[in-house]
Protein backbone atom coordinates (compact mmCIF):
# COMPACT_ATOMS: atom_id res chain seq x y z
CA UNK A 1 0.00 0.00 0.00
CA UNK A 2 1.18 3.44 -0.78
CA UNK A 3 2.72 5.67 1.77
CA UNK A 4 3.37 9.08 2.11
CA UNK A 5 5.89 10.78 4.31
CA UNK A 6 5.14 13.72 5.13
CA UNK A 7 7.15 17.10 6.20
CA UNK A 8 5.64 17.86 9.06
CA UNK A 9 7.57 20.93 10.07
CA UNK A 10 7.46 22.76 6.88
CA UNK A 11 5.25 25.89 6.52
CA UNK A 12 3.79 28.90 8.03
CA UNK A 13 1.41 26.43 10.32
CA UNK A 14 3.64 23.73 10.95
CA UNK A 15 3.38 21.58 12.65
CA UNK A 16 -0.69 22.01 13.87
CA UNK A 17 -2.10 22.08 10.71
CA UNK A 18 0.39 19.60 8.76
CA UNK A 19 -0.37 16.60 10.89
CA UNK A 20 -4.40 17.49 10.95
CA UNK A 21 -3.95 17.62 7.26
CA UNK A 22 -2.03 14.46 7.03
CA UNK A 23 -4.26 12.42 10.17
CA UNK A 24 -7.35 14.03 7.49
CA UNK A 25 -6.15 12.27 4.50
CA UNK A 26 -5.13 9.38 5.76
CA UNK A 27 -8.90 8.72 7.41
CA UNK A 28 -10.46 9.94 4.31
CA UNK A 29 -8.47 7.99 2.01
CA UNK A 30 -6.89 5.40 4.13
CA UNK A 31 -2.99 6.00 2.73
CA UNK A 32 -0.22 5.10 5.49
CA UNK A 33 1.12 8.52 6.57
CA UNK A 34 5.18 8.38 7.89
CA UNK A 35 5.08 12.15 9.80
CA UNK A 36 8.92 12.97 9.94
CA UNK A 37 9.75 16.33 12.59
CA UNK A 38 10.36 16.78 16.25
CA UNK A 39 8.10 14.09 17.74
CA UNK A 40 7.82 15.81 21.16
CA UNK A 41 5.74 18.43 19.07
CA UNK A 42 3.96 16.29 16.90
CA UNK A 43 2.73 13.69 19.51
CA UNK A 44 0.56 16.28 21.18
CA UNK A 45 -1.23 17.49 18.14
CA UNK A 46 -2.15 13.84 17.55
CA UNK A 47 -3.46 13.78 21.24
CA UNK A 48 -5.67 16.51 20.87
CA UNK A 49 -6.96 15.36 17.41
CA UNK A 50 -7.57 11.94 19.19
CA UNK A 51 -9.62 13.74 21.98
CA UNK A 52 -11.56 16.42 20.04
CA UNK A 53 -11.27 15.38 16.35
CA UNK A 54 -10.31 17.50 13.52
CA UNK A 55 -11.65 21.09 13.36
CA UNK A 56 -11.06 22.42 10.04
CA UNK A 57 -11.43 26.04 7.80
CA UNK A 58 -12.31 23.72 4.71
CA UNK A 59 -12.14 26.01 1.54
CA UNK A 60 -13.09 29.50 3.66
CA UNK A 61 -15.98 27.94 5.23
CA UNK A 62 -16.47 26.19 8.36
CA UNK A 63 -16.55 22.45 8.47
CA UNK A 64 -17.48 20.67 12.10
CA UNK A 65 -15.30 18.48 13.39
CA UNK A 66 -14.30 15.52 12.00
CA UNK A 67 -14.00 12.46 14.32
CA UNK A 68 -11.04 10.16 13.79
CA UNK A 69 -10.31 6.83 15.07
CA UNK A 70 -6.16 7.09 15.41
CA UNK A 71 -6.03 3.61 16.33
CA UNK A 72 -7.23 2.23 12.89
CA UNK A 73 -4.76 4.48 10.91
CA UNK A 74 -1.29 3.71 9.81
CA UNK A 75 0.54 6.53 10.85
CA UNK A 76 4.21 6.02 11.52
CA UNK A 77 6.21 8.95 13.32
CA UNK A 78 10.05 9.61 12.26
CA UNK A 79 12.75 11.77 14.33
CA UNK A 80 14.12 14.91 12.50
CA UNK A 81 15.82 17.08 15.02
CA UNK A 82 16.47 20.26 12.75
CA UNK A 83 14.63 22.48 10.44
CA UNK A 84 15.09 23.94 6.89
CA UNK A 85 13.54 27.78 8.18
CA UNK A 86 11.84 29.42 4.89
CA UNK A 87 14.57 32.09 4.50
CA UNK A 88 17.66 29.94 4.59
CA UNK A 89 19.58 28.92 1.27
CA UNK A 90 18.65 25.31 0.31
CA UNK A 91 21.72 24.66 -1.11
CA UNK A 92 24.05 25.88 2.25
CA UNK A 93 20.95 24.48 4.56
CA UNK A 94 20.61 21.21 3.18
CA UNK A 95 24.47 20.81 3.98
CA UNK A 96 24.58 21.84 7.61
CA UNK A 97 20.95 19.88 8.24
CA UNK A 98 21.77 16.43 7.26
CA UNK A 99 18.72 15.65 10.00
CA UNK A 100 15.77 18.31 8.75
CA UNK A 101 12.67 16.87 8.05
CA UNK A 102 12.66 17.65 4.56
CA UNK A 103 15.75 16.04 4.01
CA UNK A 104 14.70 12.66 6.02
CA UNK A 105 10.99 12.67 4.54
CA UNK A 106 13.35 12.47 0.95
CA UNK A 107 15.41 9.96 2.39
CA UNK A 108 11.96 7.76 3.48
CA UNK A 109 11.39 7.76 -0.64
CA UNK A 110 14.92 6.72 -1.27
CA UNK A 111 15.12 3.90 1.11
CA UNK A 112 11.91 2.61 0.35
CA UNK A 113 9.94 3.28 3.60
CA UNK A 114 7.24 5.67 1.63
CA UNK A 115 6.63 6.23 -1.88
CA UNK A 116 6.33 10.27 -2.30
CA UNK A 117 6.84 13.27 -0.02
CA UNK A 118 4.31 16.20 0.87
CA UNK A 119 6.46 19.15 1.73
CA UNK A 120 4.79 22.50 2.60
CA UNK A 121 8.56 24.47 3.83
CA UNK A 122 10.59 26.01 1.97
CA UNK A 123 10.15 25.35 -1.72
CA UNK A 124 13.96 25.61 -2.67
CA UNK A 125 14.86 23.34 0.27
CA UNK A 126 12.40 20.63 -1.35
CA UNK A 127 13.63 20.51 -4.88
CA UNK A 128 16.68 20.56 -4.16
CA UNK A 129 16.51 17.56 -1.01
CA UNK A 130 14.44 16.07 -3.87
CA UNK A 131 17.24 16.15 -6.55
CA UNK A 132 20.06 15.34 -4.31
CA UNK A 133 18.65 12.44 -2.86
CA UNK A 134 16.34 10.97 -5.46
CA UNK A 135 18.20 11.91 -8.56
CA UNK A 136 17.07 12.94 -12.37
CA UNK A 137 14.97 10.75 -14.72
CA UNK A 138 17.41 10.10 -17.54
CA UNK A 139 16.79 12.01 -20.08
CA UNK A 140 15.64 15.31 -18.20
CA UNK A 141 17.92 17.83 -18.00
CA UNK A 142 16.25 19.74 -15.08
CA UNK A 143 12.90 18.65 -12.96
CA UNK A 144 9.84 21.07 -13.19
CA UNK A 145 7.22 22.29 -11.09
CA UNK A 146 3.76 21.30 -12.68
CA UNK A 147 0.91 23.42 -11.27
CA UNK A 148 -2.41 22.82 -11.26
CA UNK A 149 -4.85 26.10 -11.75
CA UNK A 150 -8.49 26.46 -12.61
CA UNK A 151 -10.00 27.41 -15.62
CA UNK A 152 -13.21 28.08 -17.23
CA UNK A 153 -13.68 24.12 -18.17
CA UNK A 154 -11.37 21.68 -16.62
CA UNK A 155 -8.16 22.42 -14.53
CA UNK A 156 -4.60 23.17 -16.93
CA UNK A 157 -1.18 22.45 -15.93
CA UNK A 158 1.14 25.30 -15.70
CA UNK A 159 4.98 24.00 -16.06
CA UNK A 160 7.48 25.04 -15.09
CA UNK A 161 6.19 27.38 -12.23
CA UNK A 162 9.42 28.27 -10.48
CA UNK A 163 11.98 25.53 -10.51
CA UNK A 164 14.12 26.99 -13.17
CA UNK A 165 14.69 31.01 -13.70
CA UNK A 166 16.33 29.97 -16.43
CA UNK A 167 15.62 27.22 -19.55
CA UNK A 168 16.71 26.59 -22.93
CA UNK A 169 14.09 25.58 -25.67
CA UNK A 170 14.90 21.83 -24.84
CA UNK A 171 14.05 22.26 -21.20
CA UNK A 172 10.58 23.43 -22.51
CA UNK A 173 10.03 20.53 -24.80
CA UNK A 174 10.83 17.72 -21.94
CA UNK A 175 8.44 19.81 -19.37
CA UNK A 176 5.45 19.48 -22.11
CA UNK A 177 6.79 15.97 -21.98
CA UNK A 178 6.53 15.77 -18.72
CA UNK A 179 2.78 17.91 -18.33
CA UNK A 180 1.26 15.58 -21.12
CA UNK A 181 2.48 12.73 -19.36
CA UNK A 182 0.69 13.84 -15.71
CA UNK A 183 -2.63 15.08 -17.26
CA UNK A 184 -2.76 11.68 -19.45
CA UNK A 185 -2.49 9.63 -16.42
CA UNK A 186 -3.60 11.31 -13.69
CA UNK A 187 -6.77 13.58 -15.38
CA UNK A 188 -6.89 10.45 -17.51
CA UNK A 189 -7.36 12.69 -20.62
CA UNK A 190 -6.22 11.47 -23.78
CA UNK A 191 -4.21 13.22 -26.15
CA UNK A 192 -3.68 16.00 -23.92
CA UNK A 193 -3.45 20.05 -25.77
CA UNK A 194 -0.40 21.15 -24.99
CA UNK A 195 0.10 25.33 -25.31
CA UNK A 196 3.33 27.83 -25.04
CA UNK A 197 2.43 30.79 -22.91
CA UNK A 198 3.19 33.43 -24.94
CA UNK A 199 2.64 37.58 -25.63
CA UNK A 200 0.72 36.38 -29.17
CA UNK A 201 -0.56 33.26 -30.64
CA UNK A 202 1.87 33.82 -33.90
CA UNK A 203 4.48 31.63 -34.76
CA UNK A 204 6.79 34.31 -35.27
CA UNK A 205 5.97 36.18 -31.78
CA UNK A 206 7.88 36.12 -28.38
CA UNK A 207 11.44 35.93 -27.14
CA UNK A 208 14.10 33.90 -28.87
CA UNK A 209 13.58 31.32 -26.18
CA UNK A 210 9.85 30.87 -26.97
CA UNK A 211 10.45 30.65 -30.66
CA UNK A 212 12.69 27.88 -29.90
CA UNK A 213 10.52 25.82 -28.00
CA UNK A 214 7.56 25.94 -30.55
CA UNK A 215 9.90 24.90 -33.56
CA UNK A 216 11.05 21.77 -31.18
CA UNK A 217 7.38 21.07 -30.04
CA UNK A 218 5.60 21.87 -33.74
CA UNK A 219 8.28 19.26 -35.40
CA UNK A 220 8.19 16.74 -32.11
CA UNK A 221 7.92 12.75 -33.49
CA UNK A 222 6.72 11.80 -29.60
CA UNK A 223 2.94 12.15 -30.03
CA UNK A 224 2.65 15.67 -28.71
CA UNK A 225 -1.11 17.42 -29.34
CA UNK A 226 1.17 20.77 -29.81
CA UNK A 227 -1.45 23.33 -30.24
CA UNK A 228 0.52 26.49 -30.76
CA UNK A 229 1.16 29.44 -28.81
CA UNK A 230 -1.70 31.26 -26.20
CA UNK A 231 -1.98 34.93 -24.49
CA UNK A 232 -2.07 34.99 -20.63
CA UNK A 233 -5.43 36.58 -21.15
CA UNK A 234 -6.29 32.92 -22.75
CA UNK A 235 -4.18 31.10 -19.46
CA UNK A 236 -7.79 30.11 -17.74
CA UNK A 237 -10.11 29.93 -20.52
CA UNK A 238 -9.68 25.84 -20.62
CA UNK A 239 -8.47 25.76 -23.98
CA UNK A 240 -5.51 23.67 -23.43
CA UNK A 241 -4.50 21.42 -20.59
CA UNK A 242 -0.78 22.07 -20.61
CA UNK A 243 0.97 25.29 -20.55
CA UNK A 244 4.48 25.20 -21.12
CA UNK A 245 6.94 28.28 -19.66
CA UNK A 246 10.36 28.76 -17.83
CA UNK A 247 10.01 29.23 -14.33
CA UNK A 248 10.86 33.03 -14.06
CA UNK A 249 7.29 33.42 -16.37
CA UNK A 250 5.54 30.58 -14.82
CA UNK A 251 5.81 31.79 -11.23
CA UNK A 252 5.16 35.01 -12.30
CA UNK A 253 1.82 33.83 -13.99
CA UNK A 254 0.69 31.94 -10.92
CA UNK A 255 1.22 34.85 -8.24
CA UNK A 256 -0.64 37.17 -10.44
CA UNK A 257 -3.46 34.38 -11.12
CA UNK A 258 -3.06 33.63 -7.05
CA UNK A 259 -3.91 37.15 -6.50
CA UNK A 260 -6.23 38.20 -8.83
CA UNK A 261 -8.85 35.22 -7.81
CA UNK A 262 -7.99 36.34 -3.58
CA UNK A 263 -8.55 40.04 -4.77
CA UNK A 264 -12.07 39.14 -7.03
CA UNK A 265 -13.31 37.03 -3.95
CA UNK A 266 -12.94 39.42 -0.94
CA UNK A 267 -14.57 42.43 -3.69
CA UNK A 268 -16.92 40.14 -4.00
CA UNK A 269 -17.59 39.55 0.04
CA UNK A 270 -16.95 43.47 1.05
CA UNK A 271 -19.78 44.21 -1.47
CA UNK A 272 -22.33 41.56 0.36
CA UNK A 273 -21.75 43.35 3.63
CA UNK A 274 -21.97 46.95 2.65
CA UNK A 275 -25.68 47.39 3.64
CA UNK A 276 -28.67 45.16 4.73
CA UNK A 277 -29.95 44.62 1.19
CA UNK A 278 -26.41 43.14 0.01
CA UNK A 279 -26.20 41.16 2.92
CA UNK A 280 -29.43 39.65 2.40
CA UNK A 281 -28.76 39.07 -1.24
CA UNK A 282 -25.30 37.70 0.01
CA UNK A 283 -27.29 35.18 2.27
CA UNK A 284 -29.38 34.24 -0.91
CA UNK A 285 -25.84 33.84 -2.76
CA UNK A 286 -23.46 31.75 -0.39
CA UNK A 287 -23.98 28.06 -2.07
CA UNK A 288 -23.58 29.33 -5.27
CA UNK A 289 -20.17 31.28 -3.71
CA UNK A 290 -19.29 28.56 -2.05
CA UNK A 291 -19.16 26.23 -5.24
CA UNK A 292 -16.90 29.66 -7.24
CA UNK A 293 -14.68 29.46 -3.89
CA UNK A 294 -14.52 25.24 -4.20
CA UNK A 295 -13.32 25.55 -8.24
CA UNK A 296 -10.72 28.60 -7.78
CA UNK A 297 -9.45 27.77 -3.97
CA UNK A 298 -5.62 26.17 -4.52
CA UNK A 299 -6.50 24.55 -1.11
CA UNK A 300 -8.54 21.98 -3.62
CA UNK A 301 -5.33 21.14 -5.66
CA UNK A 302 -3.24 20.47 -2.55
CA UNK A 303 0.33 20.94 -4.23
CA UNK A 304 2.70 20.98 -7.43
CA UNK A 305 4.03 17.81 -8.55
CA UNK A 306 8.07 18.45 -9.15
CA UNK A 307 8.41 16.55 -11.89
CA UNK A 308 11.21 14.90 -13.59
CA UNK A 309 13.20 13.11 -10.54
CA UNK A 310 12.99 9.65 -9.49
CA UNK A 311 10.13 9.82 -6.97
CA UNK A 312 7.03 11.74 -6.37
CA UNK A 313 7.35 14.76 -4.51
CA UNK A 314 4.51 17.38 -4.38
CA UNK A 315 5.18 21.01 -2.85
CA UNK A 316 2.53 22.76 -0.98
CA UNK A 317 2.14 26.73 -0.81
CA UNK A 318 3.74 27.67 2.46
CA UNK A 319 0.50 28.96 4.06
CA UNK A 320 -1.05 25.62 3.48
CA UNK A 321 -4.06 24.44 5.46
CA UNK A 322 -4.77 21.05 7.04
CA UNK A 323 -7.39 21.23 3.61
CA UNK A 324 -4.58 22.00 1.40
CA UNK A 325 -2.30 18.98 3.22
CA UNK A 326 -4.76 16.23 3.21
CA UNK A 327 -5.30 17.31 -0.57
CA UNK A 328 -1.59 17.43 -1.25
CA UNK A 329 -1.44 13.53 0.14
CA UNK A 330 -4.16 13.20 -2.57
CA UNK A 331 -2.33 13.62 -5.44
CA UNK A 332 0.56 12.16 -4.09
CA UNK A 333 -1.04 8.95 -3.86
CA UNK A 334 -2.50 9.43 -7.11
CA UNK A 335 0.83 10.14 -9.03
CA UNK A 336 2.25 6.82 -7.09
CA UNK A 337 -0.72 4.47 -8.00
CA UNK A 338 -0.95 5.97 -11.83
CA UNK A 339 3.19 5.44 -12.39
CA UNK A 340 3.51 8.97 -13.16
CA UNK A 341 7.73 8.89 -13.38
CA UNK A 342 7.19 5.14 -14.97
CA UNK A 343 5.54 6.88 -17.82
CA UNK A 344 7.12 9.87 -18.18
CA UNK A 345 10.51 7.82 -17.99
CA UNK A 346 9.46 5.36 -20.81
CA UNK A 347 8.56 8.57 -23.20
CA UNK A 348 11.41 10.38 -22.47
CA UNK A 349 13.90 7.00 -22.94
Amino acid sequence: MTRIAVDAMGGDFAPEEIVKGAVWAAHDYKVPIELVGQIDKIQPILDEISKKGIRSNRGGFFVKNIKVDLSKLDIKLTQADEIIEMGEAPGTALRKKRNSSIVLSVDAVAKGSSDAVVAAGSTGAAMAASLFGLGRIKGIERPAIATTLPTLKDPVILIDAGANSESSAEMLLQFALMGSTFVEKVYNRPAPRVGILNIGEEEEKGNQLVKDAYKLLKENTLGLNFVGNIEGKELLYGDVDVVVCDGFVGNVALKAVEGCSMMLFKLIKKQFKSDILSMMVGLLAKPFLKRIYKKINYEEFGGALLLGVKGITVISHGRSSSYAIKNAVRVAKEAVEKSVNTKIAELIG
